[in-house]
C-alpha cells in the first residue's frame, strides 16, 4: 500500500505538505498542489481519512456537480434531489463544473461526501479513475457523452423520444430537420447522437450542416440562429437539445420576422415552465425531472452500499405538442 512518504518523495515535498494538499490549506502555493495531486494519481495513493471514512462511519454528505445554476431544467432536479436527500439524512453540497476544475473538485470532495451525482458531465477519465480508486460513489442524471466504466446513469431512451417528435414533425411535412446542439462540455452531448439515429429509423436524411452548435443557454442559441439564417440551410424545422436554446430560436426567429411554425417550426426537450409561456408555445418532450432525481438518488444508495456494478435506468418522456409546430393550434 503506497503510504504518504513515497508521495512526498514522489512530489519532492515533506509529508506536512502532502498533508496539508489533502486537507486543502491555501498556505501551499499552486504548483506545489498540483505536483503533490500529480505524485497522488500516478502512485494510486488512498488518503487515511478517506478510507477511514468509507470503512468507520459516514460524512453524510453529497455532492452535486452543477452545469448551470441559472437553468431552470436543471434547477428543478437539483430542488427533487434535495428533496430525496433530506427524506434519507443527507445534506447536498453543490459546486459549478467545468473541466478546468476538476483537480479543484477531488481536493473538495476527497473525504468529505458520501457519494457525488452528476448532471451529465463527462469526466476526465484521470478524475473518475481517481474516484474509484479512492472508492467515491458516483452516479448521474443524464447519459454522459463520454462513457465512464462502471458510471450508472438515469435518462430518458432519446432515441425513442426523437423517433415519436420526428414522425409528428413528418405529418406535417417537415423532411429537413435541424438539431441544435449544446457547446462540448454542456451535458446535452448525447442527446445529437439519439436525435440522429431517430432521424435514420424513421427515414430521414441527415448532414453535418443540419448539426447547429450554441452553447446550452438563451442568448449563444440565438446568436447561432441569427446567423444561421444568413446562410444557405434549407431545414424547415429545429428541434433543440435544451428548452433555454428553443426560447433563444424563437428570439431570434422574431428578430429575424420569420414566422413560427409556418417558416420555421422549433422543438424543445424538457417542458421547463417558459416552454408553455412563450409565443407560440413550444412543442416539447417532456423530461420528468421528479422521477429522475427520485431514479439517480436510489442508484447512488445502491452503489454506496455495495461497489457492486449498478445498471442505467430508462424513463418514460411525454410528447407535448404546442403551436411552435402545430399552425392549427392556436396561442
Amino acid at each position: 500500500m503506497v503510504s504518504r512518504k513515497e508521495v512526498a518523495e514522489r512530489a519532492g515535498v515533506s509529508t506536512a505538505v502532502v498533508s496539508y494538499v489533502l486537507n486543502n490549506r491555501s498556505i501551499v502555493k499552486e504548483e506545489t498542489r498540483q505536483r503533490v495531486m500529480e505524485a497522488i494519481r500516478e502512485l494510486g495513493y488512498v488518503p487515511n481519512q478517506t478510507a477511514r471514512s468509507l470503512k468507520t462511519k459516514k460524512t453524510g454528505q453529497l455532492a452535486v456537480l452543477v452545469g448551470f445554476l441559472g437553468n431552470p431544467f436543471e434547477a428543478g432536479i437539483l430542488l427533487h434531489l434535495e428533496e430525496e436527500a433530506s427524506r434519507a439524512g443527507n445534506v447536498v453540497t453543490y459546486h459549478t463544473y467545468s473541466p478546468g476544475r476538476e483537480d479543484e473538485l477531488r481536493r473538495l470532495l476527497t473525504g468529505r461526501v458520501d457519494g457525488v451525482v452528476l448532471l451529465g458531465q463527462s469526466l476526465r477519465p484521470e478524475t473518475w479513475a481517481y474516484f474509484q480508486t479512492i472508492g467515491l460513489p458516483a452516479v448521474s442524471i443524464m447519459e454522459p457523452s463520454a462513457a465512464a466504466p462502471g458510471l450508472p446513469f438515469v435518462d430518458l431512451d432519446w432515441t425513442a423520444e426523437y423517433r415519436r417528435l420526428i414522425a409528428h414533425l413528418k405529418r406535417e411535412g417537415h423532411e429537413r430537420i435541424a438539431f441544435l446542439a449544446g457547446g462540448t462540455h454542456t451535458p446535452y452531448g448525447t442527446r445529437w447522437k439519439h436525435f440522429r439515429n431517430a432521424l435514420q429509423v424513421e427515414g430521414l436524411s441527415y448532414g453535418e450542416e443540419d448539426l447547429l452548435h450554441g452553447d446550452g443557454r438563451f442568448e449563444g442559441a440565438k446568436r447561432t440562429m441569427l446567423e444561421t439564417f444568413g446562410g444557405s440551410s434549407k431545414f424547415t424545422a429545429v428541434v433543440c437539445a435544451n428548452d433555454l436554446m428553443a426560447a433563444g430560436c424563437l428570439s431570434a426567429c422574431r428578430e429575424a420576422g420569420l414566422a413560427v411554425p409556418r417558416q420555421l417550426a422549433v422543438a424543445g426537450c424538457e417542458n421547463i415552465l417558459m416552454s408553455s409561456e412563450t409565443n407560440p408555445g413550444l412543442t416539447v418532450i417532456h423530461y420528468p425531472r421528479r422521477a429522475a432525481a427520485e431514479a439517480g438518488f436510489r442508484l447512488l444508495q445502491a452503489k454506496m452500499t455495495s461497489p457492486s456494478s449498478v445498471s442505467p435506468e430508462l424513463l418514460k418522456g411525454e410528447l407535448i405538442l404546442r403551436a411552435s409546430t402545430v399552425s392549427t393550434i392556436s396561442g
